[in-house]
């Protein structure tokens, strides 16, 4: 095989702006439905730039870890009795009024937040994210419900839904490559894929779009599986390199390693994941998913891409 192509899934093979990045606000949206003035927050809650900005910032694993960020950074303007866990005694009227009158109210939440010392916790956000769906964790069991809609949430999770009850946001996705280009450069390339989802969304990602060329993919799960097994402290997902280099050591093992390999991602930590790899990974960052692609070609350049393309037809020719 001429290389080894690795890639991340959401923002490079998958189109996830009406699903993933829609489930954040959404999800925010409904954890704060029951409090003082719920009805004062404005819809949708931020536009999809302001999470690119967000995202970008880094060591947020997945889009759970980054709506447990936006909430974080929203629970700065909320009043009442803040230290309380009774959503019903909080007040987002103050809430409210930012998010109309402010241009980028995330990213001014996130520059004030870290002006000091460094970005603060709040007990009470992180109270609803611990543990799992179905063990406590609130803000992760909104989102999946929100995601997988009301056949899929309770196939995957074994539980019933207790906060959406309508068609999952899953079902909005769609390639942004061909399957025929992918089938094509099956044909020369092995293709593999690391990617935070978990297992059983990037399973069904594959299998919906029939795309089943991809003889290694690495997932969310595999990270947590491997973080017990060391008693790691610290996250295995990106911008470790931990996926890419167990996709390469596959390929090692067999004999079959490619002189080239390249891993092609949508955001900082990709980039920085493919630099710290110890196979000496090329890292590809892609634009075409990101809402503001002049912020994202330079937030991906600083983080030590290699290469940078701007459309989906711009990646196939660089790969062909």
């Amino acid at each position: 095989m001429n290389k080894l192509i690795i890639f991340d899934m959401d923002g490079v093979l998958i189109n996830v702006s009406s699903s993933y990045r829609e489930c954040v606000g959404k999800t925010v949206s409904i954890f704060l439905l029951p409090c003082i003035n719920s009805e004062l927050l404005p819809h949708p809650l931020f536009d999809s730039a302001e999470l690119a900005f967000l995202k970008a910032s880094g060591s947020l694993n997945n889009d759970w870890d980054l709506t447990h960020k936006v909430l974080t950074l929203m629970f700065s303007k909320i009043a009442g009795k803040k230290e309380s866990i009774n959503r019903k005694e909080w007040d987002v009227k103050e809430l409210a009024c930012f998010l109309k009158a402010s241009d980028k109210p995330l990213e001014s939440l996130f520059n004030d937040a870290n002006a000091g010392a460094g970005a603060p916790g709040f007990k009470e956000i992180d109270f609803f994210y611990k543990g799992d769906v179905g063990s406590g964790n609130i803000i992760k069991q909104i989102f999946q419900e929100l995601y997988l809609g009301k056949e899929l949430f309770p196939e995957i999770h074994g539980i019933q839904a207790q906060y959406y009850f309508e068609e999952g946001l899953i079902l909005k996705e769609k390639l942004f490559i061909e399957r025929d280009v992918l089938f094509s450069l099956s044909d020369s390339h092995n293709l593999a894929i690391a990617t935070g989802r978990p297992a059983a969304e990037a399973a069904y990602a594959i299998q919906k779009n029939n795309i089943n060329f991809f003889e290694k993919v690495l997932t969310h799960d595999d990270c947590v599986k491997e973080e017990k097994n060391r008693r790691e402290k610290t996250s295995l997902g990106k911008p470790h390199p931990f996926m890419l280099d167990t996709i390469a050591a596959y390929y090692e093992k067999q004999g079959n390693l490619a002189e080239k390999i390249y891993y092609i991602g949508d955001i900082p930590d990709d980039m920085i994941a493919a630099k710290r790899s110890k196979y000496g990974l090329c890292a590809v960052g892609v634009t075409y998913s990101s809402p503001d692609k002049k912020k994202a070609l330079s937030a991906l350049t600083e983080a030590g891409a290699d290469y940078i393309v701007n459309t989906p037809q711009e990646l196939i020719d660089f790969l062909k």
